[in-house]
């Protein structure tokens, strides 16, 4: 069985899902690498968390939606980490707009940041790889690659699409050793969530079949999963993790069947 890769990149680490990914990878035995945008407050905070329980940590700044920024942070990261062994492409926006409403400005920003630093930080990455023989690459997509979400039509557009070229980069870059897959949370409860909804447990537990919201360390858990050994012979999946929330289909008989 192939060693523990142990050296990770982390987009959009500074907060919520990203901060719990980068802090639960830290704490399966990986260095890794905190990039944030404008947030280095929030990149410290991560950073710190990690130094504290003994782990390594750098912080990188860089837009991943510019391609002199994104190769620009793997140059430093791999100054200061030697090599690089995972990718996690976690930088994400949103905007709440109907379709009919939605700004041109918006969607740029969002399908920019969203797919777009999904593509370069990918392909930087997968060179560095391919001259290493190999690496993982995870991306991080949401209940939004498979569900109509209303009034985040750039969002959905964004994470489709994530969905997609994760299969494709797989196919081409697995001749490489380079093994690429998605994560695709739902109902997670962090900062951004609970601006949506500041009962967020009550509103979006009692609809998930597990009858809970997840944690950052349910993601974080599950990336880690895909960037190990145990993981070494799948490639181009996407793994929901929703507590079943997405797997289901309108039923009509449901008070029925649990009355039975």
């Amino acid at each position: 069985m192939a060693p523990e890769l142990r050296t990770a990149l982390v987009t959009g680490a500074s907060k919520g899902v990203g901060r719990g990914i980068a802090i639960g990878l830290a704490e399966a035995g990986w260095s890794v690498g905190i990039n944030y945008f404008n947030d280095r407050e929030g990149a410290e905070a991560t950073a710190s968390s990690i130094r504290d329980g003994g782990g390594a940590a750098w912080i990188l700044q860089a837009d991943v939606g510019d391609s002199e920024q994104v190769s620009g942070m793997f140059d430093a990261f791999m100054k200061q980490a030697g090599h690089l062994d995972l990718l996690v492409n976690n930088s994400g926006v949103q905007t709440w707009a109907p379709l009919l409403e939605l700004k041109e400005k918006d969607w740029d920003r969002t399908i920019r940041t969203n797919l777009k630093g999904t593509f370069l930080c990918t392909q930087r990455a997968a060179q560095i790889m391919k001259d290493a023989g190999g690496g993982v690459i995870i991306n991080i997509g949401s209940g939004a690659n498979k569900a109509p979400f209303p009034s985040l039509v750039d969002y959905c557009a964004s994470k489709g699409g994530i969905e997609t070229f994760t299969s494709v980069a797989a196919v081409e870059l697995g001749r490489y050793g380079i093994r690429v897959n998605c994560v695709a949370p739902g109902c997670i409860e962090i900062e951004r969530t609970r601006e949506e909804s500041p009962d967020y447990e009550k509103t979006w537990g009692p609809l998930t079949p597990l009858g809970r919201t997840g944690t950052v360390e349910d993601v974080a858990k599950a990336v880690a999963f895909l960037a190990g050994a145990e993981s070494e012979f799948i490639a181009g999946q996407t793994l929901y993790v929703d507590g079943g929330l997405w797997s289901q289909v309108p039923w009509p008989y449901r008070e029925r069947d649990e009355d039975d």
